[in-house]
């Protein structure tokens, strides 16, 4: 497979698929540019060889053309970063891109406008009707299919050479994340460097495994996660469960939780998944106690509780003392450790505590010589808020690439790159 450390760029055009998909305040502002800072790398080594990179991303999820989500409101920003000339075409693939493209010069990079703004690029149809019938909804699927194909053309044909550094996007089959790659021979299409790190951190917590293996797995719902638990089960010797999960699990096994979050008609599925981990060997991890409040609020009144002893009226939005210590007792005796989701409502600053000292038990982990991988959205954001990127091995970018990764899934975007043409 091609590699972009080898790759000789001079005299090149490149198509540069990159998640610039980056939050915006109300005046146009981005107020987190951690994706675009990610992709410099490989875009500052297209224009150190003396290549162009021609620049494709989504920015948010629009229904058509719509200045709120034009491209252009970061075309400075991405400018100043990668400290070059770069070019704007206003429509991706309008009739005056290919000639911007083919007139830039070197040291000049272009930003095409949203892909997004076209349904080709996700190939599914939009507008119609709420009561179009089957067959209107077929001819419309057929149409954008058929569209889609000249359009993944028209992009391909800017470059030379294909670069896929959006492992956000990696699971999606979309025409600039895994269709276009078809277009270019096996010495002429690559990962950037985002990207290859993602795939290998994937692949170190996935097949290259130093034991013990533990997965900290959060969120609100176990019917979001039961795919990516059931896989871990095959791989992990500890799995901590969780976050608003943690209330599913202990009703289910008849434990009072109050008004704490909780899937009524997953109870099964939990009991189930208890034991399958049992059946398998995996230590499953739950907590013993919860920070409880009488109210969702960062003002709540709040309580310590046994976990499966929460009043009526009280619900747990973190855990307590005594489970930061179990967690932390696991976490730091492992050497290959996977974190997604949170273990409250992080986003209160009452409820924090948990979810630092699980990052804190990482990062020391980490220091004496474990393998950590972060990753989705909310732990992300746990490990910057709380100043912890730095002392774990890797933040992914990805939030449903990697989860999608973990549940075992092959990924469109990464194995377009390893298809031979």
């Amino acid at each position: 497979m091609q590699t972009i450390e080898k790759y000789n760029f001079a005299g090149k055009k490149a198509f540069v698929r990159v998640d610039f998909n980056v939050p915006l305040d109300e005046n146009f502002k981005i107020t987190d540019d951690t994706r675009i800072r990610a992709a410099l790398p490989t875009l500052k080594k297209i224009i150190a060889d003396g290549g162009n990179p021609v620049i494709g991303s989504h920015l948010g999820r629009p229904k058509g053309v719509t200045d709120k989500y034009s491209l252009r409101h970061i075309l400075g920003h991405v400018a100043g970063l990668l400290e070059a000339d770069v070019l704007f075409a206003d429509d991706c693939i309008g009739e005056g891109t290919a000639a911007k493209v083919a007139a830039l010069k070197p040291g000049q990079a272009l930003l095409l406008e949203n892909l997004r703004f076209y349904a080709e690029e996700e190939g599914k149809p939009r507008g119609l009707a709420e009561d179009a019938s089957d067959e209107e909804k077929s001819a419309a699927k057929k149409a954008v299919k058929a569209g889609q194909k000249e359009f993944t053309r028209k992009l391909a044909s800017y470059a030379d050479a294909y670069v896929n550094d959006a492992f956000g996007t990696a699971h999606r089959a979309h025409a600039s994340t895994a269709l276009i790659a078809e277009y270019f021979d096996a010495d002429n299409k690559m990962f950037g460097y985002l990207m290859e790190k993602e795939v290998q951190a994937v692949e170190k917590i996935l097949n290259d495994i130093n034991r013990p293996f533990t997965a900290i797995m959060g969120g609100s719902k176990v019917s979001s996660k039961i795919e990516i638990i059931e896989n871990l089960l095959n791989k992990v010797d500890n799995l901590i469960i969780t976050g608003g999960m943690t209330y599913t699990f202990t009703k289910a096994q008849g434990g009072r939780i109050g008004n704490s979050i909780c899937e009524d008609d997953k109870l099964d599925l939990a009991t189930d998944l208890l034991q399958k981990a049992k059946e398998k060997g995996v230590n499953i991890v739950l907590a013993t106690d919860a920070k409880i409040a009488d109210s969702f609020s960062n003002d709540a009144k709040t309580a310590f509780s046994p976990v499966d002893e929460i009043p009526d009226g009280w619900e747990g939005l973190d855990i307590g003392p005594e489970t930061e210590k179990q967690y932390a007792e696991v976490i730091k005796r492992s050497k290959t450790i996977l974190w997604n989701g949170p273990t409250g409502v992080f986003e209160f600053d009452n409820f924090t505590h948990g979810s630092r000292a699980v990052g804190e038990a990482i990062v020391e982990a980490t220091r004496n010589g474990a393998f950590s991988l972060v990753g989705g959205g909310d732990s992300v954001a746990c490990v910057n808020k709380f100043g912890l990127a730095g002392g774990v091995s890797y933040v992914s970018t990805g939030g449903g690439a990697l989860l999608e990764a973990i549940e075992g899934k092959t990924l469109p975007g990464i194995a377009a790159i390893g298809k031979n043409n």
